[in-house]
């Protein structure tokens, strides 16, 4: 993984060609993929990030929603960002709300995507079950991530132009 940096914060990301099992559920969840022929598994990416928690999230209380809350921001905006100027050079992008699984740009979608079941396929990160909840274990941070996810159909090499721009 590379990691951006930019004034609202720092994200942990790594650039994938959708494999099979992912590219099943991202039709459910992005229906327009049904339909599309010429969206194949090979051209759809997907852009897993994960940002480093001042706390293990599995906690609660006041301060672990205040957490919560500013990393949901700073993903948001970044992939906001990503997503439109992607958009703006002709590309499809979105990106998941990590609070509900939806997509954010995608209209019409009910279907949601599981951002642990993500990191599982594509980094093969641990996970472990606490309560009703599969939580997502990162090799060196444990449960003190916030994973979080943009998908697109952007040329590779334009992602990667656009993430070298906030990359160290």
């Amino acid at each position: 993984m590379k990691t951006a940096r930019f004034e609202r914060g720092e994200l942990d990301f790594s650039i994938h060609a959708c494999p099979k099992p992912l590219f099943r559920e991202a039709k459910f969840v992005f229906p327009f993929l049904q339909k599309e022929e010429a969206t194949s598994q090979e051209s759809l990416l997907v852009i897993p990030t994960a940002q480093q928690a001042r706390h293990d999230l599995v906690k609660v209380g006041p301060e672990i929603e205040e957490e919560k809350d500013r990393l949901l921001e700073v993903f948001m905006s970044f992939a906001k960002d990503v997503c439109t100027e992607l958009r703006h050079l002709g590309h499809w992008a979105d990106y998941i709300d990590p609070c509900s699984g939806l997509p954010m740009m995608t209209e019409d979608c009910n279907k949601v995507y599981s951002e642990v079941d993500g990191f599982e396929v594509l980094l093969h990160y641990k996970t472990m079950n606490c309560g009703c909840c599969k939580v997502l274990l990162h090799p060196s941070w444990g449960s003190g991530v916030y994973p979080a996810t943009m998908f697109t159909t952007a040329p590779r090499d334009i992602v990667t132009a656009i993430f070298d721009r906030y990359a160290i």
